[in-house]
């Protein structure tokens, strides 16, 4: 259980730092205030980004093994 607590942090850590990165990029471009809109959209993404991947992880990986070995 802790390993699946710590894997969730960091990969939704990762992943919404990027993504919302990317998406406030798309959207406003080099926009002088940026780096505060990015942030914004980060620190409400994080924790849905946990939540997802804490309930989903689970199953994702039994699917993910389960489509490799075919």
């Amino acid at each position: 259980m802790k390993h699946r607590i710590i894997f969730a942090a960091l990969m939704s850590f990762v992943l919404s730092l990027l993504m919302t990165a990317w998406v406030t990029f798309v959207n406003l471009g080099m926009h002088p205030d940026f780096a505060s809109f990015w942030m914004k959209s980060w620190v409400l993404a994080w924790p849905a980004a946990g939540t997802i991947s804490f309930i989903f992880g689970p199953y994702l990986h039994q699917l993910a093994t389960k489509l490799a070995t075919k």
